[in-house]
């Protein structure tokens, strides 16, 4: 079995007359999220980070909640709970062949 490391992947890549664009691909158990309401001017935040790394997300401009918005804070929805079922799954198949490689 081969051991994967935790590890942080952080791509730059700027080009003449482009627009800049920045990748960021967590693989660590340290991955930090949290979300809430900025007091300094309430709209909502989401943010993902760890020691190498952040990502923040939140409304268009730091402005008003439009309707992009709302679009957006469902496609992250969706898509976190995606994540979370497909994660759930794999977990349970390998928990289940983990234990038949025991017996």
């Amino acid at each position: 079995m081969s051991e994967h490391r935790p590890y942080t992947y952080v791509t730059l890549s700027l080009r003449p007359e482009s627009t800049p664009y920045v990748g960021i691909s967590f693989h660590t158990p340290d991955l930090k999220i949290r979300a809430g309401l900025l007091l300094t001017s309430p709209r909502p935040y989401l943010e993902l980070y760890s020691a190498e790394a952040s990502v923040h997300v939140s409304t268009t401009g730091a402005g008003p909640i439009t309707d992009a918005d709302l679009t957006t804070a469902h496609e992250i929805f969706n898509a976190a709970a995606r994540y979370l079922a497909d994660c759930e799954h794999l977990h349970a198949e390998q928990s289940a062949e983990d234990a038949g490689d025991t017996v």
